[in-house]
């Protein structure tokens, strides 16, 4: 059972993925994202290599303690702008929901 309240999904799969966006709820509400974030990855941490998944070698991205460091502050403004409180739950919920969906160009092999 899913028991965060965000639930991000990046609008594209496959090939292309830089031609996606971030559709994210919460508690089936939309979440609005700034407009610099809304059609970028986000740079949280995972492997985004396709021929080699599990390599640790090709792991990139911020873990959640440095991402929200990093990203607090635009974060918070879209934490408010949505009606939501600025907490540590809920800017780890949204790094938790985020981070799974996360993409890099070049990680469905598209452009290459």
């Amino acid at each position: 059972m899913n028991t965060n309240p965000f639930i991000a999904r990046w609008g594209r799969s496959g090939n292309l993925l830089c031609h996606g966006e971030w559709h994210i709820t919460y508690l089936e509400r939309p979440f609005i994202l700034p407009e610099n974030r809304k059609d970028k990855d986000m740079g949280t941490y995972g492997i985004y290599y396709i021929i080699d998944p599990e390599n640790e070698l090709f792991a990139e991205g911020r873990d959640e303690d440095d991402w929200i460091l990093e990203n607090i502050d635009w974060l918070a403004d879209s934490l408010v702008d949505n009606g939501l409180p600025i907490d540590e739950e809920h800017v780890r919920l949204f790094y938790r929901a985020i981070n799974p969906q996360d993409w890099r160009c070049g990680s469905c092999a598209g452009c290459m």
